[in-house]
Order: C-alpha cells, then structure tokens, then sequence
C-alpha cells in the first residue's frame, strides 16, 4: 500500500493486486520506531496515526523480579516533532493505509495474485494473473513479504528465511494508568515487554528460546502464555499475567530472518520489504524499513531518466540501512539466546537508533 500511494504521488498509474478479498490483515499490535514515523509523515498518515495508535518516548529495561536495567530514551528523527517511538493494532494501521491507497487514485483489485510474470528482460512486463486476465506493465513491484512468490519467480534460487531460534508471543491487554513508555523484563530464555497502541490499550510480547520451528494450536495459547509469564516475579508482569483471557487474542509466531544479497531487481521487477530483508522484531523496524523503501523507490523513479539507473539508486541507497536493521537484530537475538550483557544489549539498540534517525 506505501509503494502504491508513493508512485502515485510522482504521476504513476498504479495498480495494487491484493489475493485477499477481504484485504484482511492479521495480528496484534505492531512496535512503530520514531523513523516510521517520519515515514508516515510523507505518506501523508501520521494524523491519522496519532488519532488512532499511541506514541511514547523510550523503553526501559528490567530484570525479570522488576528491578531497572537500563533506560532508553527514543532518538530523536529529523522531520517529525512527535514522541520517539509508538504502537498501534496491525488492522487498524492496515484500515488507514486502505483509506489512503484508495484516496490516492490507485486501482485496486482484490482476490487476485499472479499466476506467471513474463520473463522480467526489456522494457515491460507481462502479468497472468489468477482471474485468467493479463496485463503489460513498465515496472512490477513485488510486496508480498517473507515468503514471496514474486522473489521465487524472478530468482529461483534466492535464499530462503532461516528460523533464528525464538518465538514471538502477542497478546492485547488494558493499558492502564501510567504505562508512557515501553517496557521490558529478562529471565533466563524468555523477555516480555509491552508497548500503547491506544489510549485504551497496549499489547504484550513475550520472546521465548525454541530450538525448533513448531507452530502453536491458538486454543491453547492463552494458557500456554499465562503459563509462560510466571518466571517473572516482577509485580507489573503479574498483574499482566492475570489479565490474559481468551478474549486477548494472543498469537505465537517463529521468528524468522533473510536478507537477500543485491541485486533486489531482475529488469521491470523489483523486490521491496520482507520479500528483501526480512528482520526479527528486536529493533521495531521490520515494517518501517519496507515503508520506507516505497518512498525511496518512488523518489528515484521520479528522479532519474531511466528505469535501470532507478532502480540501481533505490538498491544502493537502501542496502546498507535494511542490512543493518537485519544483521544487528539477528545479534540482539543472539546475545538473548545465548546471555549476552544487557549494557552492550543497550547499547547495539541506542546506537541503531541514533543511526536509524538520520535521514533516508
């Protein structure tokens, strides 16, 4: 939806192809870095985010009985004079960014995907789609995350998302009184942590060390989390624990990471978000990154002559930030699986997000 709006607003015909019908999306609540944020400025939705999410300044770090490790303040992100970081219910983003693509002109088509691209060489691309339609198209851009049909299309023998070794737990509580910041608490193999997404209510995430890969049945993940959160003695977390009901809508997701290496694009295709460089969740900035590579790659297309030379700029300005994104959660990862110091824990985060806070 970011990259439709983007070229739109540089005077391109956009088409956005949705397979679901609906266009559904799914989850809890969603961490939003400060440079989303100016992210969401240029999408021209931050409004409508502060109306809707929740924006705090900072997290804080603690022990699992509660006591406080380590205090970070949001860096600051050139452009936006908001609080440094935020929260808000994936649907609800979603829901404003659907208001916003259709506002913008783009054409949008739902319960369709591609069936075969032509071969992505020359100056168009031919798209089957799966409603038995075609279309010829000058560029293709392909969204559609970590396990994208468009990459497998175009580069058969791209390298495929690698299990990290740790699992995500979400679930959506009552925010109440007093929670301005987010939160965190560290036991042995487990961390949890919550973030506002409104002024109602927050979501609660715990990471847990799972040497393999397995899924979750959902009836039992509300048990399954109670049970989790009881290796922290810490009062707030407790008072959390007794809040997870059936109604919290807790999700468990493995957590998986790949950073594809350049080129993103093969001729008038290209590759953007987690199709590209799929992070873990640690810095908040999987989202973020992809958003922005809407914004960059309309910026180039709309500032070169050529669609080669835009699409080699929109690569070389993106790969050193997404890489870093990548590669520095994979070790906040780690350094949790494997008891890293917490000091240098801290500092790996404050000084990505310093960096993250310069300009695109």
């Amino acid at each position: 939806m970011a990259a439709a709006i983007q070229l739109s607003k540089v005077g391109a015909k956009v088409e956005l192809i949705e397979s679901d019908p609906q266009w559904r999306s799914y989850g809890a609540g969603i961490s939003i870095a400060g440079p989303t944020l100016r992210a969401f400025a240029e999408l021209g939705i931050l409004e409508e985010f502060l109306q809707q999410g929740a924006t705090v300044n900072g997290m804080e770090s603690y022990s699992d009985d509660g006591r406080l490790l380590v205090r970070m303040p949001a860096a600051p992100s050139a452009g936006v004079d908001v609080a440094g970081t935020g929260g808000i219910m994936r649907p609800v983003l979603a829901g404003i960014m659907a208001v916003a693509t259709r506002a913008s002109g783009v054409e949008v088509r739902l319960g369709c995907s591609f069936k075969a691209l032509s071969s992505p060489v020359g100056e168009e691309v031919q798209v089957e789609f799966s409603d038995g339609s075609y279309g010829r198209y000058d560029l293709v851009v392909g969204a559609d995350g970590l396990n994208s049909d468009v990459r497998a299309a175009i580069f058969p023998n791209a390298p495929t998302p690698q299990y990290v070794g740790q699992g995500a737990w979400r679930a959506v509580l009552p925010r109440p009184p007093g929670v301005e910041c987010g939160k965190m608490w560290h036991a042995d193999s487990l961390k949890a942590g919550i973030n506002p997404v409104s002024s109602e209510e927050m979501y609660m995430f715990v990471t847990e060390n799972k040497a393999v890969m397995e899924r979750v049945d959902p009836d039992q993940a509300p048990r399954l989390l109670a049970d989790m959160l009881e290796a922290f003695p810490a009062a707030e977390v407790q008072r959390m624990r007794q809040q997870v009901q059936d109604s919290s809508q807790v999700v468990y997701r493995p957590m998986e990471s790949m950073l594809l290496p350049l080129p993103w694009h093969s001729g008038a295709v290209v590759l953007i978000g987690d199709a590209v460089h799929a992070t873990t969740p640690h810095l908040a900035m999987g989202a973020g990154i992809g958003i922005e590579d809407s914004i960059v790659l309309a910026q180039e297309l709309a500032a070169t002559g050529g669609l080669a030379e835009a699409l080699e700029g929109f690569e070389q300005r993106r790969w050193g930030r997404c890489r870093m994104v990548v590669e520095n959660s994979g070790q906040l990862c780690d350094m949790e699986i494997n008891g890293g110091d917490m000091a240098e824990y801290g500092r790996i985060m404050q000084e990505t997000n310093m960096a993250l806070g310069k300009p695109i």
